[in-house]
Formats: C-alpha cells, sequence, structure tokens
C-alpha cells in the first residue's frame, strides 16, 4: 500500500512508513465508502494531527470539540457499533459544579456526518450550563493532513445564519463548503452554542447535522433527520451482507472470533460505484486508504472468494472501466494497464496535478487477469466474467508492449516522472529492493513476483482459450507460460544459495536478497519442482519464519530491521500467499505451521489481524509486537484468515470443468468446522469438518469432488483434455 511523500525540491522517495504518529494511539475511525472520520476518544477532532471529518478526500472538519463551561470532557467511554457508528460517553473531571451531568455523542458517517448530543442532569440539583461546539475547517487534502504538511491554500469564508455556520472554500476551480447546523443553536464564527438550563434527573438533546458543498449544492444526508440509522442505505447494506455472507460454525472460539471479524472488516472496506450503485468494490484499508487500488483490491477480493465472489466482481468491472487508453507520463497511464490508486481530492502527489488516477504499479496488470480466471474457475457470473475477457486481452497486450521494456521476456518497472513510484511491485518502499548485503536495487527492475503472476495470467488465458475451443490461443498461451517459467527458473535462481533473487536490476543482475517474495513464486506454479524444497527450507527456516508469519526479508540479510516496513516486518496477505504456495507444492505441515502462526497472531491481536506486524521471533516475544503505523482494518489483512481457512481446506474448484478438489489439510486443534451458503458454482453449498469426516453438500448436479491436492495449475492444452 502506497503513501505519497510530501511536496519537496528535488526527487522524492515515496515512503510508506510515513504514517501520522497519533493513529499508533487511542483513535477512533468511522468509515462509510469514501467518507471517514478520525478523533480522539472523547469524540473531539483537532487540526493538529491527523484526525477529522474527510469527505472525496478533502478535510470538511479540522475541529470539532465539544466544551461544557469552558472546560473539556472527561472520557467515560467509547461503544463502538457498526462502522459507520459510535457513541462517546463523557463528563465534566470533578473538580467543575457540572459533575452530575453525562454527555452522550452518537456519531453517524456517511456522505457528511450527523451527531446527537444529549446531556443528561443525573443530580438532585437544577443545572444551568453553557455547551459549546468548535468548529473550524481547513480543506486540505488528505494527503497533506496524513502527512504533517498543511499549508494555507485557496479563499475560506464564514457565514452565520441562526443556527447555521457555513464554512466555504475556492482555490480555482475547487469550490467546497461545509453546513453545520443544530436546532435552537447560537451560531457564531468559532461554531455553536448551546445555552441549557436541566431540572433535576432531565434531559436535553439535540442533532448536529454537517452537510458537505460540492459547486453550490448541498450533498444529500445519509442520515437526515426524522429517519431511523436502521432505514439508512448503509445500515441496510451492512444487514444484507450479514445476511448473505456464509455462515460459519466452529469449536474454536478463537478461530471463530477471528473468521467474523475479517467478514465484519470487508463489509466496512467495500466501496460503491456512483456510476454504477450495483457494483461493489473492496478499498485498501481504513482510514487512509479508503479508495480503489489496483494490487491490494484485486488479492484482497481473490482472498475473499469464498465469503463473498461480488467483492472480486465489482473490483474487476471498476478496474475495467479505468483501465488505461493513452500514454501520459504524469499518471504512468498506458494503454491496457490497470491502476495502482485511485483518488478523489485535488492535491495528489503521485500524479502533480494529471488527475486522480495514478497508474504506476507493475503487478496489477497481469493480477487483473489472474483473478478473472479464478472467478472463471469458481463459475462465478459467467457472462460478466466473458464480457471482462477483453479487458484481460488489453492487459496482456500491455504486459508484451510496454511492461517488457526491454524485450527480454520479462516485465520491468521504472517510473516515468520524479514524483511516481521508485519502486512499483507491492514493497513499495524506497528501500524495499535490497542486495543481500543491504545495497539498494537500481532500475529497471523486474521483480520476481510480478514474473509469477505473469505466468499464471497466461495460464489463466489459456484455459480460456481451451473452454471456448480455440486451440490454436490455447497452445499459443500456454507456450508462452512454459517459455516464461523456463527464462525465469534459469535468469532468477541462485544456485548457491538455493533461492531465487527477489529481482534483476536494471544491469541484469540477479538481486540476490532472501525475501517473501518466492512464497509468491510458489503460489503461482512458475517454481521448477526440482527447486521447490530448497526454496520451502529457506522460508521456513530460523531467518525467516517467527513463529507468527515469514519475515519479508531474513534476518541474515544487511538491510534486515524486524521494525521496519518492507526489511523484515510480517504481512499477513504475504504470508499467507507462502502457506499456499507451500501447500500447493505439497509442504503441507509447513503451510499448516504459518496458517496456525497467523491465527495465533490473530488472537492476540484481539481477532482482527493488522495491515503489517513487527518480525521479531515468537521465542523472543510472547505476543507479536504491533507495527505503531499499521491500518486497521485492512482489506488484505482482513481477508487473510479466510484465506488460511481455504489453504487449510484444500479446496480449489474447477467449475467449468465439473471438478472440485476438496482434500482438508485440517489441523485438529480446531475442531469441527461448518460453513453454510458458500457460493460455488452459481448453488449454495454447506461443507462440513468433523474429525475423518470431510462433506460438500448441494453441489450441482454432474460435479465430482476429487479427494486429492490440486498441485499448481498447469497451462491447457488440447491434447491433455
Amino acid at each position: 500500500m502506497t503513501q505519497s511523500s510530501p511536496a519537496v525540491a528535488g526527487p522524492i522517495h515515496v515512503d510508506p512508513e510515513e504514517e501520522p504518529p497519533a493513529l499508533a494511539g487511542q483513535s477512533v475511525t468511522l468509515v462509510e465508502g469514501s467518507t471517514f472520520a478520525v478523533s480522539g476518544r472523547s469524540g473531539d477532532m483537532s487540526a493538529d494531527g491527523p484526525e477529522g471529518l474527510f469527505f472525496r478526500d478533502v478535510r470538511l472538519l479540522s475541529t470539532w470539540r465539544l466544551r461544557l463551561d469552558d472546560r473539556p470532557l472527561q472520557v467515560l467511554a467509547v461503544l463502538p457499533q457498526e462502522p459507520f457508528r459510535t457513541a462517546f460517553l463523557g463528563r465534566v473531571p470533578p473538580q467543575s459544579s457540572s459533575t452530575e451531568l453525562l454527555v452522550e455523542r452518537r456519531r453517524y458517517v456517511g456522505e457528511g456526518m450527523r451527531e446527537d448530543l444529549r446531556v443528561r442532569n443525573l443530580g438532585m440539583q437544577t443545572v444551568a450550563t453553557r455547551l459549546r461546539l468548535d468548529v473550524d475547517s481547513d480543506f486540505a487534502d488528505v494527503f497533506a493532513v496524513k502527512e504533517g504538511r498543511v499549508q494555507e491554500r485557496g479563499e475560506v469564508s464564514v457565514s452565520l445564519d441562526g443556527d447555521t455556520i457555513v464554512l466555504g472554500f475556492r482555490n480555482g476551480a475547487l469550490h467546497l463548503g461545509v453546513r453545520i447546523s443544530a436546532t435552537s443553536a447560537q451560531a457564531h464564527r468559532g461554531g455553536l452554542a448551546f445555552d441549557l438550563l436541566l431540572p433535576p434527573h432531565s434531559d436535553w438533546e439535540t442533532t448536529v447535522m454537517v452537510t458537505p458543498v460540492v459547486d453550490g449544492e448541498e450533498v444529500e444526508p445519509t442520515f437526515p433527520v426524522g429517519l431511523s440509522v436502521e432505514e439508512s442505505h448503509p445500515a441496510q447494506r451492512l444487514r444484507h451482507w450479514r445476511a448473505r455472507t456464509p455462515g460459519v460454525e466452529t469449536d474454536d472460539v478463537e478461530l471463530l472470533r477471528t473468521l467474523r471479524q475479517s467478514m465484519e472488516d470487508l463489509g466496512a472496506l467495500r466501496l460503491f460505484d456512483p456510476e454504477d450503485p450495483d457494483t461493489v468494490a473492496v478499498a485498501a484499508g481504513a482510514p487512509w486508504f479508503m479508495a480503489l487500488f489496483g494490487r491490494d483490491s484485486l488479492l484482497s477480493s481473490y482472498m475473499a472468494l469464498p465469503l463473498d465472489p461480488t467483492l472480486a466482481l465489482g473490483t474487476m468491472r471498476t478496474l475495467a472501466r479505468l483501465q488505461g487508453t493513452q500514454t501520459e507520463p504524469r499518471t504512468e497511464e498506458q494503454p491496457g494497464r490497470i491502476l495502482h490508486e485511485t483518488r478523489l481530492g485535488a492535491d495528489f502527489p503521485l500524479t502533480r496535478g494529471g488527475g486522480n488516477v495514478y497508474y504506476g504499479t507493475a503487478d496489477a496488470t497481469p493480477l487483473f487477469v489472474v483473478l478473472l480466471g479464478e472467478l472463471r474457475r469458481w463459475s462465478i457470473a459467467s457472462e460478466q466474467v466473458d464480457a471482462l475477457l477483453p479487458h484481460a486481452d488489453r492487459a496482456l497486450a500491455w504486459i508484451e508492449q510496454y511492461g517488457d521494456r526491454d524485450g527480454d521476456g520479462f516485465v520491468e518497472y521504472q517510473r516515468s516522472t520524479e514524483v511516481g513510484l521508485v519502486h512499483q511491485g507491492w514493497k513499495d518502499s524506497w528501500d524495499g529492493v535490497n542486495f543481500a548485503d543491504g545495497t539498494l536495487a537500481e532500475t529497471p527492475i523486474a521483480l520476481c513476483e510480478v514474473q509469477a503472476y505473469v505466468y499464471s495470467a497466461y495460464v489463466a488465458r489459456s484455459h480460456f482459450a481451451y473452454v471456448a475451443g480455440d486451440d490454436a490461443a490455447t497452445e499459443r498461451w500456454a507456450a508462452k507460460a512454459d517459455a516464461l517459467k523456463a527464462a525465469f527458473n534459469e535468469r532468477f535462481w541462485l544456485p548457491d544459495r538455493g533461492w531465487f533473487a527477489i529481482a534483476l536490476d536494471g544491469a541484469k543482475r540477479q538481486v540476490d536478497a532472501l525475501t517473501s517474495n518466492i512464497g509468491h513464486c510458489l503460489w503461482t506454479g512458475i517454481v521448477d519442482e526440482d527447486k521447490a524444497a530448497r526454496v520451502a527450507e529457506h522460508l521456513m527456516s530460523p531467518e525467516m519464519f517467527t513463529g507468527w508469519g515469514v519475515r519479508t526479508l531474513a534476518s541474515s540479510m544487511g538491510r534486515f530491521n524486524p521494525m521496519s516496513y518492507h526489511n523484515g516486518s510480517v504481512w499477513p496477505h504475504d504470508s499467507v500467499l507462502v502457506a499456499t504456495g507451500l501447500m500447493r507444492y505439497g509442504f503441507v505441515e509447513e503451510a499448516q505451521r504459518i496458517g496456525a502462526g497467523l491465527l495465533d497472531a490473530a488472537t492476540e491481536f484481539g481477532g482482527r489481524l493488522p495491515e503489517l506486524f513487527c518480525g521479531f521471533d515468537r521465542s523472543e516475544y510472547p505476543s507479536p509486537i504491533p507495527y505503531p503505523t499499521s491500518c486497521s482494518p485492512q482489506a488484505w489483512a482482513a481477508a487473510s484468515p479466510i484465506q488460511v481457512m481455504r489453504m487449510l481446506l484444500r479446496l480449489e474448484p474447477r467449475m467449468p470443468r465439473g471438478e472440485v478438489w476438496f482434500d482438508p489439510a485440517w489441523p485438529a486443534r480446531y475442531g469441527r468446522l461448518r460453513i453454510r451458503d458458500l457460493p460455488l458454482g452459481g448453488h449454495r453449498v454447506t461443507l462440513v469438518i468433523d474429525g475423518d469426516r470431510a462433506e460438500l453438500d448441494g453441489l450441482p448436479e454432474g460435479v465430482r469432488v476429487i479427494r486429492s491436492l490440486r498441485t499448481p495449475l498447469q497451462p491447457a492444452r488440447p491434447e491433455r483434455g
């Protein structure tokens, strides 16, 4: 996941570790679509930190502060509910004369914000008090807030009208505003005030509405006054999501809590396409990445397939709509290329005025084809999948015409402007690709996992051609897969080390660090059988496996740091893809150990895996050590426990051929498992694991269950059937 660096003179190193430090503490985040709010546990928001109400990547509220008799509230409790709403309880500290007043703040976020205020006099005396809500907006871009570089820009205006304050902002063609109003309020330039007279045991209530204004038009509120919250679109969508996601029953209480948390988090991270409301994609993570990402959204929705295949389909359709059509250096758009990231704000550093879509990634384009092939194997929305096949072919054309920069058969990357990403794989921090001695690799760079994704894309396309009865195309794509696999195993293999280079650098030297990236190569099947055992041995060595997961960089490497972002930390999505690759090559016990380690880590984190955590060994500390600026919830971390479950179930559908591989390697420690309404081939299937019993009930007629491990998918060939 990528974060942009401050705008400075000279070359820019984009550093994903530059997260706001305040988020490592006690913050409360609410999210609904592309609107989110970050506050302290009191409910207050301060312009001094990375807090506020954000709408379409702009901070509409930078100050939101409640006071009673000019005193801040003492936090009593935060009562979280759905992702879009919570309640804050507070009182004035004891030395005040108003200590018997309880203040409730019920906040709802979505296309603006609604906050219901209630003051309760719990004492025996009448209390006269003044409630003040301080408000302000700097209309700062989300990147500026996140990176602590907010500066004055444009023209901010303030207008008052009785119980309403309107803050406006103009900067060139950008015209935004926010309307804040409440019944019985007295509006002033700093916010709203309320004079209260509360008899004993009485209550006072009001509702504060925060309404965005875009080009002079107010945005319709998601939670209007007079409409029950339960009748709102977010509440209805969440109920529908919960009702149609598979039901999981297991004897292991912690496993159940983790899987349920994963489902809730993925539900919270859904994005609804304004141009196609029926299309649902998945955002990368909250709070700063509530946007469509190429790689993150594709891998997250791949891992979430057993939970909800519509996430994958919606993500694919949205990415297809935004697929590159022209050559534009500022955004790195190229015909057929799948985007890296979208943003709605006016200040998008990665494009420096070039638009709100940035395409600088080497892996999203082949992963697009890989996921389309997976959807076909699950027989999900076959007509819509077929409609996306031309987009897959355009993606494959990009691989050959633009991705392979020098014609050597490998896909390389090199940014086209100084503000673009230096590294364009999933380890996209400035130092994420390095040699064993710690020396940084120089671009153009061909990453090992990108070649693996391209191989998998060729394999997927050969199967599309096979099903269509196109023998010539089947052979052509199979031959391309074979050629790439042979070249990869020759050029990337380090025979004296027993692992694959993470990359070839600009001089075609092997970048020889031992990294988790090579596990992705097992996942796709590009690794030759005679090399797999040595790769597995290194991945499970003490230098790589911590007991919780697989380190991104081995502890024996020069740049190793267990507290780094990409050079020694553990990323759940990365580890589970490594485990899936090990399982596919038959390293069952090794895959189980990684899966169990990740689920144990989830338990230690309260059921929610973070984006990443520190790479200390399990023997060194009794619990995984949090990475201080990790996103949570984060999509591919939320989807990782679901992928662990699928990996351990060894569930691999190939519905177009009437086959489902199902040969569980389910550890006895998790006991009985039952999954209801698992989507397969347009049917809802029940899966049961109970001791030696393993069943799939409700499969479409004629589909046979294969009780063996599905090894990595091979290219299709007509003569092989």
